[in-house]
């Protein structure tokens, strides 16, 4: 697959020796150089694209992150950070002229503070690992990606991870206190910490979804919040996208917010069930998954108030989980669909675009049409509580053309999220996937204010550079302020 990414500096290419050396001074058994030792950093999870770095660094401390960005920026080496290349946009895609920081030994939980209700861990920490160090004490940490398992805290705030039940408790931004972070001139900054609020800026705002463009996150903490009382889920089966849409905003409209609220379709719905046996209605053309928690009386009313709704919605068919151990059975069909889809089709390309709630039967219908058109099958599983959707345009790369065609059909896919009133990206990022979409959204005032953003933290634009942006300009052409030498560019926050 080709891709247009910024064209190789002769001199990196050229002094590549001597920077291996420097960095093997930093960092004597990190580097990476070989090129059968460089090939499973190739790519991300969005596979279509791929590119051999320069070199791969592994550091282990902050001390080591700090030296090789400011040997990096002194060289003038671009640098990619690397959690555990989950990402599905090409966020973590390397540069052939630039060195991939991979963050994966910073995996330690550093800090479980019970009575503050955080955790204080290292960005390769694993998502779901948090809750689990916790989950004795009765606590959890509530954003739960598919990729849980597997995708890192760090990326979790590169990237303003979701989940399933985003719609109760929030993305990753609304479940972290504080950052520790490096500048690519190695400056040391800490963001926030254990209280809820910091003064001034909402920088810790800005860093979580700036996908690496901004700093190198080296620790982070989040929020853990107590298990509730009661969770209960129901499966509700609809004979149709459009009564289960309806439903998702009669639910909403009602003032019934579910911990969780996800839809998947036909398609979906079978090769979930397949995989998982989770007991889904195979009859059934739509289904949502709908979760309540909190005390068990509230779960219990909750519960009758959803399926009076769904029966109005035409529900067809509605089972409510009897216990734990059916509750996880149900939201396994959802958290494995897409491995399930992988069963059925060679190769599968994941969307995600964001509309507004009450367009989800419009969208849907538009979509299919988009799949007779392009000739290809699509399967949608989505936060439909917030209108995340997660199309999974099914082909296969060993047939010519088809790559391509499921590129567009997918480009056209987020086009519709926009002209449904939504937004190119829900969670996933934009990376390289949706960078030249940016312009369908964004015109070229706010692209370059965005830009104007990324100068204040990287003036030479070395961090992660090709990714977001569709038109990379220099800091001095976006009529930036320049920092003298010497002088901080935050002065008012805590270094190290």
């Amino acid at each position: 697959m080709t891709l247009k990414m910024p064209a190789p500096e002769p001199h990196i290419l050229a002094s590549r020796d001597n920077l291996i050396a420097k960095l093997r001074s930093i960092v004597p058994d990190g580097v990476i150089d070989r090129e059968n030792e460089l090939r499973p950093y190739e790519s991300d999870g969005l596979t279509a694209y791929a590119q051999l770095p320069l070199l791969v660094v592994l550091p282990e401390t902050v001390a080591q992150v700090s030296a090789i960005l400011k040997l990096c920026d002194e060289l003038q080496v671009k640098v990619v950070p690397r959690g555990a290349g989950t990402s599905l946009s090409g966020g973590a895609l390397p540069l052939a002229d630039g060195v991939l920081l991979g963050m994966a030994r910073f995996n330690r939980i550093t800090d479980i503070d019970l009575e503050n209700r955080c955790v204080t861990a290292q960005p390769g920490v694993t998502n779901l690992a948090i809750t689990e160090a916790v989950t004795d004490a009765g606590f959890y940490y509530a954003p739960d990606p598919s990729s849980q398992i597997a995708c890192t805290i760090g990326g979790n705030v590169a990237e303003n991870s979701g989940g399933v039940h985003c719609l109760k408790y929030g993305l990753t931004t609304n479940n972290i206190l504080g950052v520790e972070l490096v500048l690519m001139n190695g400056e040391v900054i800490r963001l926030g910490g254990k209280h809820l609020d910091s003064a001034g800026l909402d920088l810790l705002g800005v860093l979580c979804g700036s996908e690496g463009l901004l700093a190198v996150i080296t620790e982070v903490t989040v929020r853990i919040l107590p298990k509730p009382e009661t969770a209960r889920a129901l499966l509700i089966g609809f004979a149709a996208n459009e009564a289960a849409g309806a439903c998702v905003a009669e639910i909403i409209g009602h003032g019934i917010i579910p911990a969780g609220m996800e839809m998947m379709d036909k398609p979906a719905i079978h090769a979930a069930e397949d995989f998982c046996q989770a007991g889904y209605p195979l009859s059934a053309e739509a289904l949502l998954i709908v979760e309540l928690d909190g005390t068990a009386a509230e779960v219990t009313e909750l519960t009758s108030q959803v399926r009076a709704i769904a029966d109005r919605c035409g529900a067809q068919s509605v089972s409510v989980s009897q216990n734990e151990a059916e509750r996880l059975s149900f939201w396994a069909g959802r958290k494995n669909a897409f491995p399930a889809i992988g069963r059925i089709s060679p190769d599968y390309y994941c969307m995600d675009g964001t509309i507004p709630r009450g367009k989800l039967p419009e969208t849907l219908q538009r979509m299919q049409q988009l799949s007779a058109s392009y000739g290809l099958r699509v399967a949608n599983v989505f936060h439909a509580g917030d209108g995340n959707l997660h199309p999974l345009i099914l082909y296969d790369a060993n047939k010519p053309g088809e790559l391509a065609k499921a590129e567009a059909f997918g480009a056209d896919i987020l086009r519709l999220c926009v002209e449904m009133g939504g937004v190119l990206t829900g969670e996933h990022g934009v990376g390289v996937e949706k960078r030249d979409l940016m312009p369908t959204m964004f015109d070229t005032q706010d692209l370059d204010q965005q830009q104007r953003l990324k100068c204040a933290f990287d003036p030479d634009s070395r961090l992660n550079p090709g990714k977001v942006f569709p038109t990379l300009h220099r800091c001095a052409e976006l009529g930036r302020v320049h920092v003298h030498a010497g002088k901080t560019r935050f002065p008012h926050l805590p270094r190290f």
